[in-house]
């Protein structure tokens, strides 16, 4: 039979900063910008239209 992973604590969320250099990295190999470049334009946003909207969790 198979035995449950038991972990002590779930593992931890990822920061912000490693969610944008994810996503910019990801966005670099797909269209040949720079991962500087597109990292620099996720942090600079403004606050979206409907911010106040919260994603429902899993």
């Amino acid at each position: 039979m198979f035995k449950k992973n038991a972990r002590s604590s779930p593992a931890p969320k990822p920061s912000a900063q490693a969610v944008r250099r994810a996503v910019a990295s990801s966005t670099a190999l797909e269209t040949g910008q720079s991962v500087l470049q597109l990292e620099q334009q996720l942090q600079n946003r403004q606050p979206q239209r409907f911010a106040h909207i919260k994603l429902a969790a899993a």
